[in-house]
């Protein structure tokens, strides 16, 4: 059974502009469209990653958290 992080998928959006950004940034450097595959930009994607890894996984903790707090339950009746 796969058990799926609802923390990491709230990374997911930040690691694509990651991969985005350094995709872009590499084009600049070259002067020539880069794939996001190209070796250089996985590994530049892997450097950011690993440097503000622990922050964004604190801030969608604490997001998480947040919701859940803030989850409006419903008013259930009650089992008889």
């Amino acid at each position: 059974m796969i058990v799926l992080d609802p923390v990491l998928f709230r990374q997911l959006p930040v690691i694509r502009q990651i991969i985005l950004n350094e995709t872009w940034l590499e084009a600049e450097r070259r002067g020539c469209c880069v794939n996001e595959t190209d070796r250089v930009v996985r590994e530049n994607v892997c450097r950011v990653v690993l440097l503000v890894g622990a922050q964004m996984r604190e801030t969608a903790e604490r997001e998480l958290a947040l919701s859940l707090i803030n989850f409006p339950w419903p008013d259930l009746p009650e089992a008889a």
